[in-house]
């Protein structure tokens, strides 16, 4: 494999983190539903009830994505674990979204899975021979990153009020927004949220 010198700018970026653990009981927060209660229309059933999960066998999931700050487009990947493996296979989906010789930049956090240690030194020899710079942001300053706000739209969009049965069909929810937010990038319910996350 060929390698490529650590000079130069980068021509893309890419700001990325990993969101989770998510379970598939039911979480908080507004949705989009007619609001309940017979007062409203005497003819309408009451809205049921989120069921109770009072075990949950089937583990958890880790969203992990990244954000081209140029193209203003979002891309995820659902995985069962989050470790320097799964990172580094998110890292390669993002890398293959350009050619080899162009130089990209990611941002991160300093999330552990993310980081070179003297034990583990994939993350900092792949990234040396794809031609990739890491930039991370300081410690305990992970909202600087420009992804944390598009999570919060997906979030709202996507989870909040949610009840879905299984990993697969939570999956498939967040699959089916992050196609809709990158060919509806310019909608104002969407631009409101994330304008307000990253004002906060």
């Amino acid at each position: 494999m060929r390698s490529y010198p650590r000079t130069g700018n980068p021509k893309s970026s890419y700001a990325s983190t990993s969101s989770g653990p998510s379970t598939s009981s039911p979480p908080p927060g507004r949705q989009w539903a007619e609001r309940g209660g017979r007062h409203k229309d005497p003819g309408r059933e009451p809205r049921p009830r989120r069921r109770a999960t009072y075990t949950r066998p089937h583990g958890v999931r880790h969203l992990f994505a990244a954000y081209d700050l140029a193209k203003d487009r979002l891309y995820g990947h659902t995985k069962p674990k989050k470790n320097r493996t799964r990172f580094l296979e998110f890292c390669r989906y993002v890398r293959s979204l350009h050619p080899p010789e162009i130089r990209i930049a990611i941002v991160l956090d300093n999330f552990s899975p993310h980081l070179t240690t003297k034990n583990d030194t994939r993350v900092g020899d792949w990234a040396t021979v794809n031609n990739v710079e890491f930039a991370y942001t300081p410690t305990n300053n992970s909202w600087l990153n420009r992804i944390e706000a598009q999570f919060t739209a997906l979030r709202y969009f996507t989870l909040d009020g949610t009840d879905h049965a299984s990993h697969k069909e939570q999956g498939s929810m967040i699959r089916r927004y992050i196609i809709w937010r990158n060919k509806h990038a310019d909608d104002q319910r969407l631009r409101a949220v994330v304008d307000r996350a990253n004002v906060a």
